[in-house]
């Protein structure tokens, strides 16, 4: 074996010694298993009018966008998508991306000037930090969630333009982050307030707008959102929504909006049908919030130690990583599909099962999944 598979194949031997072992694990479309895994929130994925949408959309545009945003990628579905999430979000506008990873990437570059100071909580995402990485700003992480850090972090650069970084709910443990307090200390400071809104935009908020709109927010000109569109809305891709002249700044420099092909007009299609549903959607989300309540009690009582869900997502600690997967694993050989998250995926190198709430599954079976992940819980 050549060496440099040699190397790879002994890291690959010391992740399985940790319990870190990743494995792929295809799904047919008829997949039998109770989803408590996956993003979609609303349900919205396999939705008729979502379905149909992007089905027409398909035979008119054909599979792919052709090209870049900038060359032959933009079609008249991008632009009444980015239309309808600008009005969702209270944004003057807004910028779609093919995924939310490459949207935090690219905003996160373009808030950045000389001597910008990053001030990013501990517990943010993978796409934010690597958005920092690159950025190649000074980058000061601030302990999870606490506002006073930050506000010592923004007053030990006085003079310096910062950004302060930042989810709504947290990825990992469906937490929620103090945004007006954030932003009233970002303001005080002279700073910027990047909120990645992926996990509440279409359950938080005044019609599923999401927490910025909750927090009072939106449309303010020093705060600006980054989504996924492949969580609540069911679809795939990422937005960017802020002033004009942020837009204006993206299209223009932005590498990972120039130098990507667009967003495919089917998936546009779809998740513009589903934002129409996720608008309107209030019976779904009282029925999510209803579940999530539900789950943390049920799990809280069998003894196990829960976070307080926000929106769609709840962490079960396990006691290490190979319990995780074990635990995982018997769940889904009961036929109850959860996530294992285990570090480098969890901020605090705590292992945990996370489990969303998918208002698409049958009640009977998400009460059922919850009975399951207490047996077999180790």
């Amino acid at each position: 074996m050549a060496k440099w598979l040699e190397a790879l194949d002994r890291r690959a031997q010391l992740r399985a010694k940790a319990g870190l072992t990743r494995q792929l694990r295809p799904r047919g479309a008829t997949d039998p298993v109770t989803d408590l895994a996956g993003n979609d929130y609303l349900g919205l994925a396999r939705h008729p009018e979502v379905t149909a949408a992007a089905t027409e959309s398909l035979h008119r545009y054909g599979l792919g966008a052709t090209g870049s945003r900038l060359v032959r990628g933009s079609t008249d579905l991008h632009t009444a998508l980015e239309q309808a999430l600008a009005d969702w979000l209270g944004a003057q506008q807004a910028l779609v991306y093919s995924s939310g990873y490459l949207a935090n990437l690219g905003a996160v570059r373009a808030l950045v000037r000389p001597r910008t100071l990053l001030v990013s909580d501990a517990h943010n995402h993978a796409s934010l930090i690597d958005g920092c990485r690159l950025s190649g700003a000074q980058t000061m992480v601030t302990p999870h969630n606490d506002v006073d850090a930050v506000e010592a972090a923004l007053a030990a650069a006085p003079g310096r333009p910062a950004v302060v970084v930042t989810e709504s709910v947290f990825s990992v443990d469906g937490d929620l982050a103090p945004l007006a307090r954030l932003h009233e200390v970002a303001r005080r400071h002279d700073a910027l307030l990047l909120v990645d809104d992926a996990h509440a935009v279409g359950v938080r908020g005044p019609g599923g707008a999401g927490a910025v709109v909750d927090a009072g927010l939106a449309g303010a000109p020093d705060v600006v959102i980054t989504a996924t569109l492949s969580k609540a809305l069911g679809g795939a891709g990422g937005v960017v929504a802020g002033p004009a002249e942020l837009v204006r700044h993206l299209v223009e420099t932005g590498r990972t909006f120039i130098y990507d092909t667009a967003l495919p007009p089917a998936v546009a299609a779809g998740v513009l049908a589903a934002t129409g549903l996720a608008r309107s959607g209030d019976p779904l989300r009282a029925e999510l919030a209803d579940r999530a309540t539900t789950a943390m009690r049920r799990l809280g009582l069998a003894g196990l130690d829960v976070s307080a869900p926000a929106a769609g997502v709840i962490s079960v600690t396990a006691p290490g990583p190979e319990a995780a997967t074990a635990w995982a694993a018997d769940c889904l050989d009961r036929g109850v599909a959860v996530g294992c998250f285990r570090p480098p995926s969890t901020p605090d190198s705590r292992s945990r099962l996370r489990l969303t709430i998918n208002t698409g599954v049958p009640r009977a079976d998400f009460d059922r999944a919850l009975d399951v992940i207490v047996e077999c819980a180790p």
